[in-house]
């Protein structure tokens, strides 16, 4: 439990979560009918219940859908390898949900659509200078995902139509740069863009790892959308003792409005948090800053957005108020089972007023190295700002990945 709170707001995904196949995960073959026939398989089927009851005129949503993937990465040949991903998501039983797609719009909103596609397809190369390329639908996930990322928590995660290098020449560094054509979102449509992502991690620190990014997001038909984003970030951890340690990260950045973006503003983000290890407990108390001027808010699309700002996904686009974040969390491991508790107060960061309170737990029972379960609650309440509801959300989830 200690690593997953440590990696609160790095990833979250609720269970297992399926491990794509690189290239340098299997060793080169020697003939291309080798390459083709001697690479790896992966399956992962992930069942999930979700529950919503929101304080409003909508009728609770239950949600009962699986989500199958089975992928095929062959082995390289002549640094040169291909990896081919399927996904399909089936309802269990009626569709008490809006998903989006499905026409149930009297219910509330569960973005888990029916439906198959291809999840990835790429080609990716051992480039020399120790560079990964890789051309195709694609995983990208930088620093925590709080800009970019996969959003494996929904049935359908993001994917990119990109191509991408991953550059370790230099010591303790890796450079990562990704042009995007297109994002393939959670809700299973396609948003065409031109977008750069630069990111660098220098790992040589004995305090930390500290991370500068660029991402310059430029969409094709929503030019409001377009901003570009520049940033520094530094988290790491300090051992006390045997069983103590301490953790901290801090991070600031700086958005503004980008290509055809017909508005002019900069805004700030700011995260502070600090935490530690006694004896396998761990807590965190944090202090996230999305600002506004009131008339536009700092806004990450592309970001995994169910593990930042609450589980209930009460603020996957921020107001126009901004956002101020102030969270504290707790965990631990109890007869091989995974807890943690989290709770936030949100308040605007323009304007007076709060905006709510919520409440999280989750807990995660791994069995053995194929199986996982997960029951995750959310629990928001609104506070005096108009706009928002109490919502309960409820996930019961099962998964296996191998």
């Amino acid at each position: 439990m200690t690593n997953r709170l440590n990696m609160w707001g790095e990833v979250m995904l609720g269970g297992v979560m399926a491990m794509v196949i690189t290239p340098q995960a299997v060793a080169a073959a020697s003939t291309l009918e080798e390459a083709l026939t001697g690479g790896e398989v992966l399956l992962d089927v992930r069942y999930r219940y979700e529950h919503v009851d929101q304080d409003n005129s909508l009728e609770n949503a239950d949600a009962s859908t699986v989500r199958s993937r089975l992928g095929y990465g062959t082995e390289p040949f002549y640094g040169v390898s291909g990896y081919l991903e399927l996904e399909n998501i089936t309802s269990v039983g009626p569709q008490y949900y809006n998903s989006g797609t499905n026409g149930k719009a009297a219910y509330s909103v569960v973005t888990d659509p029916v439906g198959s596609q291809v999840d990835q397809a790429y080609l990716a190369w051992n480039a020399p200078a120790d560079t990964l390329v890789r051309l195709g639908r694609q995983v990208i996930n930088l620093d925590n995902q709080r800009f970019i990322g996969r959003v494996d928590w929904r049935q359908n995660g993001q994917t990119f139509d990109a191509v991408s290098l991953v550059n370790r020449t230099l010591p303790d560094t890796v450079v990562t740069y990704a042009y995007l054509r297109n994002v393939d979102r959670i809700t299973a449509a396609t948003t065409g863009m031109n977008s750069n992502l630069l990111n660098a991690r220098y790992s040589g620190l004995a305090a930390g790892i500290l991370s500068g990014y660029a991402y310059l997001l430029n969409y094709d038909t929503a030019p409001s959308q377009s901003t570009q984003t520049y940033g520094l970030r530094f988290t790491g951890g300090t051992a006390v003792g045997t069983d103590k340690k301490v953790m901290y990260t801090a991070e600031f950045a700086k958005q503004s409005a980008y290509a055809n973006n017909p508005a002019s503003y900069t805004l700030n983000y700011v995260l502070a948090e600090i935490g530690g290890t006694v004896s396998g407990v761990t807590a965190k108390v944090g202090y996230e800053v999305l600002g506004s001027n009131g008339a536009y808010s700092v806004q990450t699309p592309l970001a995994t957005l169910h593990a930042f700002d609450g589980w209930a996904e009460q603020f996957l686009t921020i107001p126009t108020a901004g956002l101020e974040d102030t969270y504290i969390g707790v965990g631990g491991s109890v007869m091989d089972v995974d807890l943690q508790v989290v709770y936030h107060d949100f308040r605007p960061n323009k304007g007076g007023g709060d905006f709510g309170t919520e409440w999280d737990a989750q807990a995660v029972k791994k069995i053995g190295k194929l199986f996982s379960i997960t029951a995750e609650y959310a629990s928001f309440n609104a506070g005096n700002v108009p706009g928002k509801v109490d919502t309960d959300k409820l996930w019961l989830m099962g998964q296996v990945a191998f």
